[in-house]
């Protein structure tokens, strides 16, 4: 038989340099610090011992093992077998198989899988701090590194180290910071996510198989489908901690990048520059946007930006990129009007209304709702319905998912009754914004009526406004002018809104969110 090559505990399937290869594994590895992708089939960032003891190929005696390189796939499923949990990973480039070499007297050794389990000896405490990372820096970080022709193969590698020591710098854990990489190029490519690795030492592994793509810089193409789609719950972006994009840029972009930094600061990401080398006088002439670095940030006060001359010793630069990473209360574009309001609904329930028009009512306010990104630590809606009478139907803190506020809307009764909008006005700020007034959350309030009212809105209106409510007022059929727009915070012409028939309500609903989210970002500025 072929000559095996001893290899160690931590030997990788990418490590072997041919498609088939004889290996001797050695014996006593510590199981737990195995890193194993897969069943069966493995990626090749597995190590070649731990899948072997994984597939039943040796026990914890070690031995000789046969290893066959595969293709790369996509969803290697995590198994538990023999002692070994493998793990999870969406995608891999290459992958390999274990199995018996033939021609060893290890052949005959029985396999019991009894002596595959790992013996009792405890596991050191020191690996489970570690394994939990830096708890007091929260965040979701993608890396956008650089991967045109503008950094060229050398200084990627140079790059690829100095994002490696970053990472082991923050202390990634499974409740300290998590991270994944996106190389931009011509297109851009998630390499990995968030959810793929929770330690230093399997990222580092990631980090340093990443190939170089080359093509022209399109970083505000990168940047954008990052905010887009790497920060998903289902690609491990954890509920209340801030999303932070780190771009790396060596000179300048090919494309434009301010449409992606409007659409990072939409979704409520930290856009973060790291300009290296940044253009030269005689560069500008190429560059069709100097002001890049401004346009892409999160905010333009100098925090978000971040200079080094070179790739070459960097060094020095890794521990304030990662204070500025882990500075929880910077991150200013974690708020955005979809995950930091509070929106009460004014309901109209008067008689002239009927109830086929209260359910297209109901419906217009679940799908202002339904925009929102309502939880314990995000928006929320509450309800209230008048007559001359006022019921509160929910309030603020009465649901915090968006099922449960969705379906609460349906439930709601409709009253039929008069119409006393002022009085309902000053009943919502006492007893539904009352409680939240010195909360994080922006105010809102949707008054949606449809006739005149027998009181005064006027007082009651400035009332609210002066408690830090913003007002919509939302006229249907009866309802006249002058009432909406004394009801309506300034400007009046944006927060009054009226149609004839209720069917029109389905057609303002973009506009009121739009509304809400144009008057919480001015409050923000």
């Amino acid at each position: 038989s072929l000559a095996s090559t001893a290899i160690t505990c931590f030997t990788r399937g990418l490590d072997l340099r041919k498609e088939t290869e004889d290996v001797l594994c050695p014996a006593n590895c510590p199981l737990w610090q195995f890193y194993v992708f897969g069943d069966g089939v493995y990626a090749s960032l597995s190590s070649i011992c731990g899948a072997a003891i994984h597939r039943g190929v040796i026990t914890s005696a070690g031995g000789a093992v046969r290893v066959q390189t595969l293709p790369g796939q996509e969803n290697y499923p995590a198994v538990n077998a023999n002692g070994i949990q493998s793990q999870v990973l969406t995608r891999w480039a290459s992958s390999f198989s274990v199995t018996r070499t033939k021609n060893t007297v290890l052949e005959a050794v029985g396999q019991s899988v009894s002596t595959a389990r790992p013996s009792t000896g405890k596991r050191p405490k020191k690996p489970l701090d570690k394994k939990s990372g830096n708890k007091d820096c929260k965040a979701d970080i993608a890396f956008l590194i650089d991967g045109s022709y503008n950094i060229g193969q050398r200084r990627f590698n140079l790059q690829k180290n100095f994002v490696g020591k970053v990472a082991v710098m923050l202390g990634i854990g499974t409740e300290g910071p998590h991270v994944g990489v996106v190389q931009a190029s011509e297109h851009p490519k998630i390499e990995f996510y968030l959810k793929n690795f929770t330690a230093a030492k399997e990222v580092l592994f990631a980090i340093k198989e990443l190939g170089f793509r080359g093509g022209n810089s399109n970083t505000g193409k990168a940047l954008k489908h990052t905010a887009q789609k790497f920060f998903s719950l289902e690609n491990g972006a954890r509920r209340g901690i801030p999303k932070i994009i780190v771009v790396f840029l060596d000179g300048w972009p090919s494309d434009d990048i301010e449409e992606a930094g409007i659409v990072a600061r939409e979704f409520g990401v930290n856009v973060f520059i790291v300009s290296v080398a940044k253009p030269t006088t005689e560069e500008l002439g190429m560059v069709q946007d100097i002001a890049f670095i401004d346009k892409a940030v999160c905010r333009n006060n100098g925090f978000f930006s971040y200079q080094m001359p070179t790739w070459f010793g960097t060094t020095k630069y890794v521990k304030p990129l990662v204070q500025k990473l882990c500075s929880h209360e910077q991150m200013l574009c974690s708020k955005t009007c979809y995950n930091s309001v509070n929106i009460g609904f004014l309901i109209d329930g008067s008689s002239s209304i009927g109830d086929s028009n209260f359910r297209l009512v109901l419906e217009f306010i679940s799908n202002v709702a339904k925009a929102f990104e309502i939880s314990d630590i995000g928006s929320k809606i509450a309800a209230v319905q008048f007559t001359y009478d006022q019921r509160t139907e929910f309030s603020f803190t009465d649901y915090t998912t968006k099922e449960k506020v969705l379906s609460a809307i349906r439930n709601i009764r409709y009253m039929s009754g008069g119409t006393a909008t002022g009085d309902a006005i000053s009943f919502t700020t006492r007893n539904v914004f009352g409680p939240v007034k010195d909360g994080p959350n922006k105010n809102f309030l949707v008054v949606l009526t449809d006739g005149q009212s027998y009181d005064d809105v006027r007082g009651p209106s400035a009332a609210a406004q002066k408690a830090g409510i913003t007002v919509f007022s939302v006229g249907v059929a009866w309802a006249p002018l002058d009432d909406l727009k004394d009801m309506a915070s300034e400007p009046r012409e944006s927060h009054t809104f009226f149609t004839r028939e209720f069917t029109g309500l389905e057609q303002m609903v973009p506009d009121i969110i739009r509304g809400i989210c144009r008057d919480f970002l001015d409050s923000k500025q």
